[in-house]
């Protein structure tokens, strides 16, 4: 059903059939503005996806028309030619059809996007601003009509006319406006009809000419296409025919592989691990060389089959000898040595297989190895903490002080590897190394000489500081405090070799200097020791882990050219007991939360039957027996001013009274895997050990170090004061409870961590035990600072914010036990706080 027809003559009368006439009118042309809109925009959607296809088409064009065919052999056959031809054949198709669809693409922007708006915006648009015209005259004409009619009878005649005639004018201006306003609608609905169809039988149109281009193009591409058809089936039967023969040859090279290798130029070649000294320790650098007898000449080129790419420059030397190296002197196997002319050093090589060296060795003319009984004469070209090498650093020294200590950079800038090597095998010829009045003359720069003292120290067998201290030297750059750091460096220096505390002494005091005129070299300590701390720290193995600690190395070699009078003019004190270890770290660790290293193996202090409890006192009888007799007594029968007497046949020890009574909690060594003996106050057991006396804790210091060193845990002076009166449960029995190892931040294998717990520690108890612990904690809430992952069954992982209920202290240090979803396990003390 059709819309109604608006009369003009309607408008005079502005009927309730005429406004809903009218309505019905505007409605219409609401929903064509609406429908437009959405058409517009779907259509400006179209043709951006026209032009993502064709940026898509027109890429992928040029990437064929980019490729080349590489065809095996000097030549091509006319078929390969034409496989060949192909890609860019495809690719100048799609290029014309893309080219066709740019022009349609263009043109639908204007015969459909362009009419559409204009449409919308000039008619539609203009039969709006009639409507708003139409409403505004309605409102006017029928307010001015109300209050007209309003008027008293008794106004003026005059007055009267006068409100008549504004009114006749106001009407007719009203029927004027009603008259247009049905005019553009009725316009409107009418344009439409064309005005909206013709831009989309143009758009079709456009379309309809882009296909008719591509049958167009196919019918051109036709014939190459039957060409390259035929091309294509010949070349699949020509690879069908060759294909039994290839896989032929193939067999019998599998068979008898030397019968067809290709002739080389060479006298030998293939892949050989070299050993390279670096920072980390060394390393095997996979590297395929190639040797030519006549000349000599070993050419190594760094390889990486994996990566298929060249891991540095191909280095290139004359042969002097090849030894063969025997398999104990050395972990790797197939290793053979090679000392060259134009290089100092010995080159360390290993073959594949055994085979493999019998070959290289028989090309290079090898020896079988002559070793000298007597270690200190070294071979040619090695570098040792001997002679020789002192007088190497001391002529580097010399040159370095009396040269260029005020040369900006100095050990930071590197010299030219050639002439850094030149000088090292000038500086190592015994001939002249010898001579230890030469000095280095003034031709070789300073960088040269300062690379060329931080190489020799790098070819050293270890480094400078040995490996197996390296650990302990990080270690102690971890401590929290600097006079711990300096205290436990002095120690370790005092156990390196004699030659290496020479070397290092002769280098720190040297480097000091170089500190000293840092406002003209620039060179301060810190800078030195990042410059020296992986050369004379390196570890054994370049792992992630020795990475991170570079930085601690770097304060090792700080703290050693900072306190190099100190550390190496004087004797350093008694070394830290691990009692003094274990409180550093305690008191590191109060700052920071518990490390994973740090974590405990064991929980929880389990209620154990009668049964077990008579089991575990038998294991202490015998463990506490062969422990104290073995490493206490001897000590406290020479140092102590107080002996306890023991009865041994006594089956229940009896434990001598003391003067005052003493709350020691002693954790025995065990072995590991084996659970610690640990002695605390209790009523119940029937275990007794001698206790001891106020008196004896105040034995020299001497003694007590000597006596935690044997494994005896003895408390200091501090942590040996003692309650007295009423606030403090003495008991004259000692009950022994199992409590298993901390693994200890210091060394996970050590046995007296912790050396001591004071008495308010919190201590497991036995189940059958009737006394309280010395100082109850209160079951507490607490609230997590920070998220925290479980690494063991017995830990609780949790988020920040999460709220813990029956919070109390752990036996674990550093650690509290608490209940979180109705699961009780351990909570890192520093991730919480009360609440």
């Amino acid at each position: 059903m059709g819309l109604p027809a608006l009369e003009f003559s309607d408008c005079c009368l502005d009927s309730p059939h005429f406004r809903d006439t009218l309505k019905s009118h505007e409605a219409e042309l609401d929903k064509t503005n609406k429908f437009i809109k959405e058409l517009i925009k779907d259509g400006k959607t179209l043709i951006s996806a026209l032009k993502n296809l064709s940026s898509a088409k027109r890429k992928f064009a040029d990437s064929l028309n980019e490729f080349k065919f590489q065809c095996i052999g000097d030549a091509e056959t006319d078929d390969e030619m034409c496989i060949a031809r192909s890609l860019q054949e495809f690719a100048t198709v799609l290029r014309n059809l893309e080219d066709e669809r740019i022009r349609m693409i263009e043109n639908a922007s204007e015969v459909l996007i362009t009419p559409l708006e204009k449409f919308r915006k000039e008619q539609i648009g203009a039969a709006k601003d009639a409507k708003k015209k139409y409403d505004k005259e309605t409102e006017k004409y029928c307010g001015v009509l109300e209050k007209h009619l309003n008027l008293s009878s008794k106004k003026k005649e005059a007055h009267l006319h006068e409100a008549d005639s504004q009114v006749d004018l106001v009407r007719q201006h009203f029927y004027e406006v009603s008259l247009e306003y049905v005019f553009k609608v009725q316009e409107v609905q009418e344009r439409k009809m064309f005005e909206f169809v013709e831009p989309l039988l143009a758009f079709l149109q456009g379309l309809f000419t882009f296909y008719h281009h591509g049958y167009e193009l196919a019918k051109d591409f036709s014939d190459f296409k039957t060409q390259l058809t035929i091309s294509i089936q010949k070349t699949r039967n020509r690879f069908e025919s060759t294909r039994s023969e290839v896989e032929s040859l193939m067999k019998k090279m599998k068979e008898n592989p030397h019968e067809h290798k290709t002739i080389s130029p060479y006298t030998m070649e293939g892949y050989l691990y070299v050993q390279e000294k670096r920072h980390f320790g060394t390393s095997w650098v996979k590297h395929y060389c190639t040797y030519q007898r006549e000349s000599k000449r070993i050419t190594m080129v760094p390889f990486d089959q994996k990566s298929g790419g060249k891991g540095g420059e191909d280095e290139s030397v004359i042969l002097k000898s090849c030894t063969r190296r025997k398999t104990d002197s050395i972990e790797k196997r197939f290793c053979f040595d090679v000392e060259a002319i134009d290089r100092p050093g010995v080159i360390t090589m290993q073959a594949l297989s055994e085979e493999d060296r019998r070959l290289w060795m028989e090309a290079m003319d090898g020896q079988e190895p002559v070793y000298n009984s007597n270690k200190d004469n070294q071979s040619e070209g090695t570098a040792q903490l001997d002679t020789i090498g002192f007088s190497i650093i001391k002529k580097c020294i010399h040159a370095v002080e009396t040269r260029g200590i005020n040369e900006q950079g100095l050990y930071r800038i590197v010299g030219v590897n050639s002439r850094v090597q030149k000088l090292l095998s000038v500086l190592m010829d015994p001939k002249t190394a010898s001579e230890t009045e030469v000095d280095i003359c003034a031709e070789w720069e300073i960088k040269t000489i300062t690379s060329a003292l931080k190489t020799y120290l790098r070819m050293l067998p270890g480094p400078l500081m040995m490996y197996q201290f390296q650990r302990s030297f990080i270690k102690a750059a971890k401590l929290e405090n600097q006079e711990s750091r300096v205290s436990e460096i002095h120690a370790l220096v005092h156990r390196l070799p004699e030659k290496n505390r020479q070397m290092l002494q002769l280098l720190m005091n040297h480097l000091a200097n170089v500190a000293n005129n840092h406002k003209q070299n620039l060179m301060t300590v810190a800078n030195l020791g990042v410059v020296f701390g992986p050369t004379l720290l390196r570890p054994q193995e370049e792992t992630v882990a020795a990475i991170m600690d570079i930085k601690f190395q770097n304060i090792v070699i700080e703290i050693l050219i900072e306190n190099h009078e100190k550390i190496f003019n004087t004797v350093p004190d008694a070394l830290l007991t691990n009692t003094q270890q274990s409180l550093s770290w305690k008191k590191s660790n109060d700052s920071k939360p518990p490390s994973c290293s740090e974590r405990p193996l064991t929980l929880f202090h389990t209620v154990q039957t009668t049964e077990k409890q008579e089991q575990r006192n038998s294991l202490i009888n015998s463990s506490l027996e062969s422990v104290i007799s073995s490493n206490a007594n001897s000590i406290l029968n020479s140092n102590s001013p107080l002996q306890p007497s023991v009865n041994s046949s006594d089956p229940e020890l009896e434990v001598m009274k003391p003067t005052r009574p003493t709350s020691l909690t002693i954790l025995c060594p065990v072995p590991k895997e084996e659970p610690q003996v640990v002695i605390s106050p209790s009523t119940s057991s029937d275990l007794r050990i001698p206790e001891v006396s106020h008196q004896w804790l105040g034995c020299q210091k001497g003694n007590a170090s000597l006596l935690r060193s044997s494994g005896v845990c003895v408390p200091t002076e501090k942590e040996a004061s003692f309650k007295t009166g009423s606030d403090a449960p003495w008991r004259s029995h000692s009950t022994m409870h199992l409590s298993p190892p901390n693994p200890s931040p210091t060394s996970p294998l050590s046995p007296s961590w912790p050396m001591y717990s004071a008495p308010s520690s919190p201590m497991p108890t036995s189940s059958t035990s009737s006394d309280s612990s010395p100082i109850s904690s209160p079951f507490r809430k607490a609230k997590a600072l920070y998220a925290c992952k479980a690494e063991h069954d017995s830990e609780l992982s949790f988020t920040a914010g999460t709220v813990f209920d029956n919070v109390h202290p752990s036996q674990e240090p550093g650690w509290l036990e608490g209940t979180l979803n109705g699961k009780t396990g351990l909570i890192p003390e520093n991730y919480v706080e009360f609440v």
